[in-house]
């Protein structure tokens, strides 16, 4: 019994030298002081209600409490400030929190400095921090915030800007955004406000300047005068961006910017739909009811200063705890006029320094000086009619875009509704004409054609209203290299007069840089208008057009050289010699009949495909005949075939087939609209054809440039073919179908596309894209293209002319020459077999008469040479000849038939 009332007291002894040691280390009270202006609230309201949270968790001071000495400052008298400060010193605080205004917190840091008293600052303040002070800064560090602004203006693509700023320290924040502009990049606007509260002056300048991009870096009671002057001015009439540089862009009432074609886009390092500001806030409402006061409060009414000043006083806890848990803390009242100082208080900001912790404004961490330089913005951009948080930045990644691509188009769509644009263009048809209905119309309805229908189309998909203007130098937008500027519907988009342009506006490299472009609506190349060729007279000579001169000098060759042949072949072939009288067995002499008067008639006949009463006999003579008539059969076919052809197509002259064919020539001139996108491509090209073409068209005098494609057309059909004009074949086919004259020559040059043009990183151009894609797929497009070029205004008025066909290619040997191939093969076998048949009956001839065979033959050769011979005597055997008689010469017996 007695050792277990020993053990109960040596358990009470240690349990009281404990809690005796505990509450050695915490202090009981500690006292903090907070500074503020009259007007500064809301800020006090989060000190007080910031202490009381911290007192009511003892998990963070277990057995502190913490009391708040409130004293209230002039904003710009630094005497009584400092006169606070030492009274709050003269009470023994830990810490002074505030105040908000830099010109008496210098006053506040130095003394604070002098009695080492730990300052917390929750204001932007770009001073350097000097050696040994016990500042720390809630606010995030100047230059790693200047750094997040270089980064968003980097992520929106932004190449110029007009800066208008109230105070100089914001170039100080803007710093890096300035020197991240180069030299070589466009140049950049920097205005500072003027004092008062007229804006317009300034705003005036900024819209004739047609810059569409502005970094306003003012007092966040200023933001919405200045933007509803701007929109007094006409200025947010135009489609416009801002980045405005305030952390507070969420206490401005902006719902009469809803409906704006304007962009807002701000940085926040609060977010005020958090639940950790919502539950903040119902404390403090419900805080103030049990005091008997009303606060009308919601979360976005919470600046930056107020919740940074709620993180600073627990931040504050923290580092007294953990300094509180490592010794023991002793404070004392300190005065102005002596040199005591706090020993602890170095020790408790270095505490803070190190800490890392999060509350409202996110994670919360500091360097070795106590600035914070490591934080999360967020981007947010006025859609909606909120804030949406579209991307986070932190020194370590950058811009993170925190919101899909899907996201973002629905988004934008909706921003979409109800918003009108201003759409240029330019009178030219299909695209936009006049209405000639004989009635005074205005705005949209005195226009129709194919690109209202168009946007028609996609205004039905997106929902935004439109108004059509028409651009005032009548241009497409070409950029001319010596005043560095464009004209045309692209000068209208980089003035911001113009939302949307939209015609026959061809996408090229060029314009891609200056504005975007939506995906082509139609696809098209250059191609040539020419004027359709006139109809010649009949030629009297016109069924000599079937066969070249060279196919009728062979013919004629041919017939005459087969006549001689055959004629020759049949003098010397045994079997062409026959009776003149057919029941005399025994003739006296033998006849031929293909003489060579009879030989050429029956070839004649061949040809006439008449025929003749006189055919050959022998083999010899009738593979020539055969092979003649062989000849005749396939140039008497092809004749008659291409004959019909030549005679029933009417005779063009001569045309031009492609752009080869217009280079190799210098009699028919040709042209194209001066600044286009067409005369571009024949300038650019690396081609050395379209060089020499362009060459051509920059030397010819007269001017072969044209301001328009209507005064083109116009030149080609009065030219009398003597001038062909380069345009895209969509505008070569709308013409074709209404002026039958005109006809497309050759293919395309080149290919490419129009397209919706719009300002540069426009955030419609998705959405647009993606409405003219549906009216793709939908068919809507190639309708539109068939009622616009085909059905209105005289469409189709063409169709119904039948194409004038060209005729064929004369025949030339190169198409027939193997017929006279095979005619030459068949007179050469033919002369073969007729030698052949020549030595056999003279080897016959020789042997009856037992004569030699060369003399035989020589008779018969000096026979068949003498064409003057018609008939030829009969030879007879030795046996049947008088006695004494010898060999019957040819010389002697052959006699003309007519002579006997």
């Amino acid at each position: 019994m007695g050792i277990m009332n020993h053990s109960f007291l040596l358990v009470g002894l240690f349990l009281g030298l404990a809690s005796t040691g505990w509450a050695a280390l915490y202090p009981e009270l500690v006292h903090i002081g907070g500074l503020f202006h009259p007007e500064d609230n809301l800020q006090e309201i989060a000190f007080r209600y910031a202490v009381e949270r911290v007192n009511m968790d003892r998990t963070v001071l277990p057995k502190t409490t913490l009391v708040p000495i409130i004293e209230h400052v002039p904003t710009l008298d630094s005497f009584k400030t400092a006169q606070k400060v030492c009274n709050l010193a003269g009470r023994g605080v830990a810490a002074i929190f505030g105040p908000q205004s830099r010109t008496t917190a210098g006053m506040v840091q130095s003394i604070c400095d002098n009695k080492e008293i730990p300052h917390i600052q929750t204001h932007w303040d770009p001073k350097e921090v000097p050696p040994n002070s016990v500042q720390i800064n809630m606010y995030p560090e100047p230059h790693i915030f200047a750094l997040a602004l270089k980064a968003v203006v980097r992520d929106m693509g932004w190449k110029t800007f007009t800066v208008l700023y109230q105070r100089h320290e914001a170039l100080i924040r803007l710093q890096e955004v300035l020197k991240d502009h180069g030299p070589s990049d466009p140049p950049v606007t920097v205005r500072q406000l003027d004092e008062g509260n007229d804006f317009r002056p300034l705003l005036k300048q900024v819209q004739a300047s047609s810059e569409s991009h502005i970094i306003l870096d003012c007092d966040i009671d200023k933001i919405i005068e200045i933007l509803r002057q701007a929109k007094e001015v006409k200025m947010m009439e135009d489609y416009q961006s801002y980045l405005i540089i305030t952390m507070d862009l969420h206490i401005v009432d902006l719902e009469e910017f809803r409906y704006g074609r304007t962009n807002i886009t701000s940085l926040r390092i609060l977010d005020p739909t958090s639940q950790d500001v919502q539950n903040v806030v119902q404390d403090w409402i419900f805080g103030e009811m049990r005091r008997g006061r009303v606060l009308q409060l919601t979360a976005s009414q919470v600046t930056t200063d107020v919740a940074l000043m709620y993180d600073a006083v627990h931040l504050f806890a923290r580092a007294l705890h953990d300094l509180s848990s490592s010794q023991r803390i002793n404070i004392k009242p300190l005065s102005c006029d002596k040199q005591d100082t706090w020993p602890h208080g170095y020790s408790l900001i270095n505490y803070m320094r190190v800490m890392e912790t999060k509350g409202l404004t996110g994670p919360v961490k500091f360097d070795n000086v106590g600035l914070r330089t490591d934080f999360t913005l967020d981007l947010v951009e006025w859609q909606r009619g909120s804030l949406i948080k579209s991307a986070t930045w932190d020194p370590q990644i950058g811009i993170n875009h925190t919101i899909s691509d899907s996201e973002i188009r629905n988004l934008i769509i909706e921003n979409l509704q109800n918003k009108t644009f201003i759409v240029s263009s330019r009178i030219g048809a299909p695209y936009l004409m006049f209405k000639t209905n004989g009635e005074k119309l205005t705005g949209n309805d005195r226009f129709e054609g194919y690109s209202i229908d168009l946007i028609d189309g996609i205004s039905q998909i997106l929902g935004f209203k439109y108004e059509f203007q028409l651009v005032p130098d009548g241009r497409y937008g070409s950029y001319n290299p010596v005043t560095k500027k464009w004209d045309g519907l692209v000068k209208q988009l980089l003035e911001r007069k113009a939302d949307l342009a939209i015609c026959d506006l061809t996408i090229t490299y060029d314009r891609e840089g200056a504005v975007d472009f939506t995906m082509p609506f139609m696809n098209l190349g250059i191609s040539i208008l020419y004027s359709k060729p006139v109809k010649q007279p009949p030629n009297l000579f016109s069924f000599l057009s079937p066969l070249s001169v060279d196919v009728w000098l062979y013919m004629a060759t041919a017939y005459l050289g087969v006549s001689v042949i055959l004629y020759f072949l049949a003098r010397i072939t045994p079997y062409e010699w026959t009776s003149p009288h057919p029941c005399n067995n025994e003739p006296e002499e033998l006849e031929n009949n293909l003489t060579l008067c009879n030989l050429i008639w029956h070839n004649c006949g061949s040809i006439m495909q008449q025929g003749s009463d006189i055919a050959p006999k022998a083999v010899s003579t009738r593979m020539v005949a055969g092979m003649w008539w062989f000849f005749t059969l396939i140039m008497i076919s092809s004749y008659t075939a291409n004959l019909a052809a030549f005679l029933t197509v009417e005779r063009m002259d001569a045309t031009i087939e492609s752009a080869e064919d217009l280079a190799k020539q210098t009699k028919i001139k040709y042209g194209a609209v001066s600044g286009g996108s067409t005369l571009s491509f024949f300038a650019n090209s690396n081609f050395s054809l379209y060089q020499k073409m362009y060459s051509f068209m920059e030397q010819t005098r007269p001017s072969v440039f044209v301001s328009n494609n209507a005064e083109g057309v116009e030149r080609v059909a009065k030219s009398k073919r003597t001038y062909a004009f380069f345009m895209e074949s969509t505008s070569i086919e709308y013409v074709v179908e209404r002026n039958c004259d005109l006809q497309q020559v050759g293919g395309l040059l080149d290919s490419k596309g129009y397209g919706v043009a719009m300002p540069l990183n426009s955030p419609y151009r998705t959405a647009i894209s993606g409405a003219v894609l549906k009216l793709q797929e939908e068919g809507k497009l190639y309708a539109l293209k068939n009622k616009w070029w085909k059905e209105m205004h005289g469409g189709g008025a063409c169709k119904q002319s039948v194409a004038v066909a060209s005729a064929g290619p004369e025949l030339g040997m190169s198409n027939v020459g193997g017929v006279f191939v095979v005619l030459i093969g068949g007179m050469m076998g033919s002369l073969i077999v007729a030698i052949l048949e020549f030595l056999w009956n003279t080897r016959k001839v020789a042997v009856e008469e037992r004569a030699s065979f060369l003399e035989t033959l020589k008779e018969e050769i000096r026979f068949a040479l003498d064409c003057a011979a018609n008939t030829k005597p009969v030879r007879k055997p030795k046996s049947q000849s008088p006695a004494g008689s010898s060999t019957p010469s040819y010389d002697k017996l052959q006699q003309p038939r007519d002579s006997q």
